[in-house]
């Protein structure tokens, strides 16, 4: 009866239906939950990544991001990964996703970092070659 690893992650957002669009029509993410509950008009908008990992969207007042001493760092602690790092970050700034930190060779792999709709940055990375 072991963790068997991390089933959601959580991300505050001010708006979920912006961030909805953000994750699935811009980074290719797809809704798997999108339903009303509780009491007080909340939802639970929940994403999943092609490999199968969900973000819950959490609508919060106070959500956003969180400050980071340096601007190259993420203020989440989500890190995603990619394949090919160049050519993600290609697409995705084509879409306008803003790369404060674009793809960089780093001893352990490739790094790069990106603002999502809520301003919440993220890691990228991609396993050294």
């Amino acid at each position: 009866m072991a963790i068997r690893g991390v089933h959601k992650v959580i991300v505050g957002v001010r708006d979920q239906e912006r961030a909805k669009r953000f994750w699935t029509e811009v980074v290719g993410f797809t809704v798997t939950t999108d339903a009303p509950y509780g009491d007080q008009g909340a939802r639970w908008v929940e994403v999943t990544s092609p490999d199968g990992q969900a973000l819950v969207l959490s609508e919060a007042e106070d959500a956003g991001p969180r400050p980071s001493g340096r601007d190259d760092l993420p203020t989440s602690n989500v890190f995603f990964r990619a394949d090919d790092i160049e050519r993600t970050h290609a697409e995705l700034a084509a879409k306008g996703v803003d790369f404060p930190d674009p793809p960089t060779r780093q001893p352990w792999g490739w790094w790069a970092t990106f603002v999502d709709s809520e301003g919440n940055r993220f890691a990228l990375q991609q396993a050294r070659e």
